[in-house]
């Protein structure tokens, strides 16, 4: 499914008169072409990358390619008598998703193909002329652990990369491995957020949720707030089903940002913090950190150890860390005494994802490699989040 995106803000940032006059004058083709997996997974962990999606068609010009699942029964037999032939033969073209074929008759500057799972990859088999129809192609992987890529069907997928300029992923710790693998050039790219849509300004909620939990959790964490649930006046919102998926992406990420601008704590861990079988020892930033900081809640958990935490979320208090000797009881009744370090936690994450976490800076990075310019539209936004950011300094 092809779509010209129509998605805008809803706000209308002050901006100066050249800058207006140029957006007005920048109106024309499309010259981006994102391939979305939208139409094929709704799982709620693929959110950030749909979020993302939507943000680069607010500021830039872009078409949606979202192949959709092919159910019958010919097209499940077609896409395992496929894989069968294509791993027994090591031949990574022969690979199929079960997506429908979509050929592409227009021209583009830039194909960008966000995948979550490794095995996302295999969708580009099923689109014709992508190669030959775009000048540039990047690939943002969000998820792979240098200690999957040892595995052969995971490296066997990861040879249809080797068409694209630029490979991305927000692994830091993977990128040699998979430049190596690829013999394309890999850099790191980490989470962001639509700091507008998550930012508590310009209309403050009031923050009526004590703790907020998403996905995995630390059992001793949730135990001890479970407990103080049930001795206190304390609301602790955590998830009771197991894979989950989206009815809606948009209302989902509505609703998420809502919660999380309405907390006053909020859990954020490193990604895969408990699956050591899967990760090894590769510690990595996960989506929490941003979506939480971006809310303007006061973060608690267990931080990463690595370069990329440290160099994204470098400011005093970012994350409030929790160690197996805390109760995090104890932890939060201790912040509970001390309002004014909250209020500036509060505003310190919320300036931060405005001024360094918005998708526009990550968007804005795989422009100045491959070489295009930034849009009007583009400028406006950044305008508008540092006007933003001004306004939570001095609220």
């Amino acid at each position: 499914m092809l779509k010209t995106a129509a998605h805008k803000w809803n706000f209308q940032p002050k901006v100066n008169s050249n800058i207006q006059k140029a957006y007005i004058k920048s109106h024309k083709q499309p010259r981006i072409l994102i391939v979305s997996m939208r139409g094929f997974q709704s799982e709620a962990f693929r959110s950030a990358e749909y979020e993302f999606e939507d943000v680069i068609n607010s500021f830039d010009y872009a078409d949606l390619l979202s192949p959709n699942y092919v159910p019958s029964l010919k097209s499940q037999i077609k896409k395992k008598v496929a894989n069968c032939t294509g791993l027994a033969l090591n031949k990574s073209n022969l690979l199929r998703s079960g997506c429908e074929e979509l050929v592409i008759d227009k021209e583009y500057d830039l194909i960008f193909f966000i995948c979550q799972h490794f095995w996302d990859l295999t969708c580009i088999n099923n689109i014709k002329g992508w190669r030959d129809k775009c000048k540039k192609a990047v690939l943002w992987i969000d998820e792979i652990w240098a200690k999957e890529l040892e595995d052969r069907k995971t490296e066997l997928c990861f040879k249809l990369a080797k068409d694209f300029d630029y490979i991305y992923t927000t692994q830091s710790e993977s990128v040699n491995a998979i430049s190596q693998l690829v013999q394309r050039p890999c850099y790191s790219l980490p989470y962001a957020v639509d700091a507008v849509k998550f930012c508590p300004y310009p209309q403050v909620p009031q923050r009526h949720i004590d703790v907020y939990s998403v996905g995995r959790r630390s059992p001793m964490m949730h135990n001890s707030l479970l407990k103080l649930t049930e001795r206190d006046n304390f609301l602790y919102l955590y998830d009771t089903l197991k894979g989950l998926e989206m009815r809606n992406y948009r209302e989902h990420r509505t609703l998420y940002s809502n919660l999380i601008k309405r907390s006053r704590y909020f859990i954020a861990n490193k990604a895969k913090f408990d699956s050591g079988n899967q990760t090894g020892t590769q510690q990595e930033l996960g989506s929490r950190f941003f979506e939480g900081a971006a809310g303007g809640a006061v973060m608690i958990g267990i931080p990463p150890v690595c370069e990329t935490y440290t160099k994204h979320f470098d400011w005093a208090d970012a994350v409030i860390e929790v160690n197996n000797t805390t109760d995090i009881a104890d932890i939060i009744a201790e912040l509970n005494t001390q309002p004014e370090r909250l209020v500036k936690i509060r505003k310190d994450n919320t300036i931060n994802s405005l001024l360094r976490h918005d998708w526009v800076y990550r968007w804005e990075e795989i422009l100045n490699k491959v070489g295009l310019d930034n849009t009007p539209e583009m400028l406006i936004r950044k305008s508008y989040l540092k006007n933003l950011a001004k306004m939570v300094s001095i609220g």
